[in-house]
């Protein structure tokens, strides 16, 4: 398993930490948000997703990882 924290902007409350959370793991990673560090946790399989599908299926959600 890799982990790694994405800065992510654009989260302000309660909804944006559980829409990007519920993103990741229907991606097949899992996540914890940091809203006051606008950041996130990830942890995942390489073998099975890559860092930039995670980094797209936050930003689908109408957030900038950056």
């Amino acid at each position: 398993m890799n982990k790694v924290t994405l800065q992510v902007e654009g989260m302000s409350c309660g909804h944006c930490v559980n829409s990007v959370e519920k993103a990741l793991r229907e991606a097949g990673a899992s996540g914890k948000v940091n809203l006051a560090a606008k950041s996130v946790e990830v942890e995942y399989n390489e073998a099975e997703i890559s860092l930039e599908s995670l980094k797209e299926a936050i930003e689908d959600q109408g957030y900038e990882v950056k």
